[in-house]
């Protein structure tokens, strides 16, 4: 009973903060026609009224980001083209990074430095947990086998840590950059910016659910390699 208690509190603790983001976006993604622009027309505008213009606006299927490498905001299909509050305050914190990118904000250099080097680590640590059990029998070497998990594992808890220390990154583009961005430029309707704050909350939060829900492969590792 204890140990069936203990599971479901870590699955609230991992998978609620994910669960938590998507209501929030959600929520605020109807009605799909309350603002005059999309969530791309707005980003665009800012983008061009920050002197941005060479940064593009693109449609993409792997979830709303900016690409500081190719100089890119993406936007996920429902936020391009919908004119939900949700769509406009999501274009705004994508635009918040890459105003960071232009003003040379040192934790977004960090973050896209960490990115590189934690993605084909995560792809070698998956690897090497699958050639240890191998490699082991093979050498019939206990001590490799050993060295190998704990560097697979390793490998495999960085980018967990990568986006729990991107948070300040999230923050300062919703609160810093695309709050003000909405308020003073006047582009949330009455009321709105209550909601706003929820949602760009949210949107700062993603890494952090991202990161949690990344636990639970380390654990399948685990699991796997346990048995």
């Amino acid at each position: 009973m204890y140990i069936l208690l203990l599971i479901f509190l870590l699955l609230v603790v991992v998978v609620g903060p994910g669960i938590w983001v998507q209501r929030v976006m959600s929520r605020y993604s109807t009605p799909k026609d309350r603002y005059q622009g999309s969530g791309a027309d707005l980003a665009r505008y800012l983008l061009d009224q920050l002197g941005l213009s060479a940064v593009q606006v693109e449609l993409t299927d792997r979830g709303d980001h900016y690409d500081p490498d190719e100089k890119v905001v993406r936007l996920s299909a429902e936020n391009f083209e919908s004119a939900s509050l949700t769509a406009i305050t999501v274009a705004a914190h994508e635009v918040g990074h890459a105003m960071q990118d232009h003003d040379g904000y040192a934790p977004l250099k960090w973050r896209s430095r960490l990115v590189r080097t934690a993605e084909p680590l995560q792809k070698l640590a998956a690897g090497i947990l699958f050639a240890a059990p191998f490699l082991t029998l093979l050498t019939r070497a206990p001590v490799t086998g050993i060295a190998m998990f704990a560097g697979g594992f390793l490998f495999l808890g960085l980018m967990p840590l990568l986006h729990l220390i991107t948070l300040p990154v999230e923050v300062d583009a919703s609160f810093g950059r695309a709050l003000p961005m909405l308020t003073e430029g006047g582009f949330l309707k009455k009321g709105d910016e209550r909601y706003a704050r929820k949602i760009l909350t949210a949107a700062a939060w993603t890494y952090v659910a991202a990161s949690l829900i990344s636990l639970v492969n380390v654990g399948r590792w685990w699991a796997i390699l346990r048995h």
